[in-house]
């Protein structure tokens, strides 16, 4: 998931991009959406119409399209599981690329999965090869490109402990190959997040090893996810940040403990919620709609704020009308 492309197109004529878009679905409609809810593309099942989706299930369905979209100046952004996404009610002014990638190869200690590949499917079809060291990752929902792009993690580990290489496709159509150094990984951040780049595929090592104890760790986070996470209701995963830890080395500060202190349980906004069992979890109770979300979250981060100085930094992206939000 990425910026949109171009970034500076704010403005422009919405039926200029339609008919544009539409120039498009012509030649391609089979691979195409028109109008398609991005609350049927998201996680949180929150968010209007995008004017287009398009899936890519191959390098060059995404060069073609990018390529196209780029020719007509149609503002573009990349969506993979829709996990960790807040979409806007009034939809996105553009064409949504929906990374389909999903092969996979395995040899020796090194898998090579398409970035549209389910990232929790990873770790299954790893076990079952007998790699082990992504079971930290059991229950993860999204992709493997949206895990890269976030860099996912939980449990003391990150995805990026595991990249050997990446594919990337650039904003100017060009095909490459990168390595980890290319990404800049953080703490759930890495440069992509700020590009108008797209992971096609990636390369992980990962080791021979005891995978009956390893599918014993899956099963047992799986339960833990299972009990603290929502299993019925529609959610973004974790909305804030964890804190950087008090002293150099330390763990990361919970944020799910200060929501906690400030009774971030309790707090609802039309039908977004504060999960029951996790406050830093917010869920769609029905109709829930993205400015209830927003206005949700901004009463946890305030409550934060005034009890402890603290100003909490959202995990989860939002997709306005232009693009992705950006400053947050």
């Amino acid at each position: 998931m990425h910026r949109h492309v171009p970034p500076d197109n704010r403005g422009k004529d919405t039926a200029r991009i339609a008919e544009a878009i539409q120039a498009i679905a012509a030649r391609h409609g089979d691979r195409m959406g028109l109008d398609v809810p991005l609350s049927r593309m998201t996680t949180l099942r929150i968010g209007g119409p995008a004017l287009a989706i398009c899936r890519l299930h191959t390098p060059e369905d995404a060069r073609r399209f990018l390529e196209n979209a780029r020719e007509r100046d149609i503002p573009v952004v990349f969506l993979g599981g829709g996990s960790n996404v807040l979409a806007d009610d009034a939809g996105f002014q553009g064409l949504v690329m929906h990374v389909a990638t999903t092969d996979l190869v395995i040899r020796g200690d090194t898998v090579r999965a398409g970035a549209g590949l389910g990232f929790d499917a990873l770790v299954t079809a790893s076990l079952e090869a007998g790699l082990a060291g992504l079971e930290f990752a059991s229950g993860i929902p999204g992709t493997l490109g949206g895990a890269l792009v976030g860099n996912a993690g939980c449990y003391g580990h990150e995805i990026s402990e595991f990249l050997v290489e990446a594919t990337i496709l650039r904003a100017d159509g060009r095909v490459e190959t990168v390595g980890p150094e290319d990404f800049a990984f953080a703490y759930r951040h890495t440069a992509y997040k700020d590009r108008s780049d797209l992971v096609l595929d990636a390369v992980l090592r990962l080791r021979r090893g005891d995978t009956a104890a390893a599918g014993e760790t899956r099963l047992g986070i799986i339960a833990e996810r299972r009990r603290k996470h929502p299993v019925d209701l529609p959610c973004a995963g974790s909305y804030f940040r964890n804190l950087p830890p008090d002293s150099p080395g330390g763990r990361r500060r919970a944020a799910g403990s200060l929501l906690d202190q400030i009774g971030a349980r309790e707090m609802r906004e039309g039908d977004a919620a504060v999960f029951a069992r996790h406050a830093n979890i917010i869920v769609n109770l029905g109709e829930a709609a993205s400015r209830d979300v927003l206005t949700l979250a901004e009463r946890m981060r305030a409550a934060v704020a005034e009890r402890f100085g603290v100003r909490l930094r959202e995990e989860v992206r939002h997709l306005t009308r232009f693009g992705w939000q950006t400053g947050a």
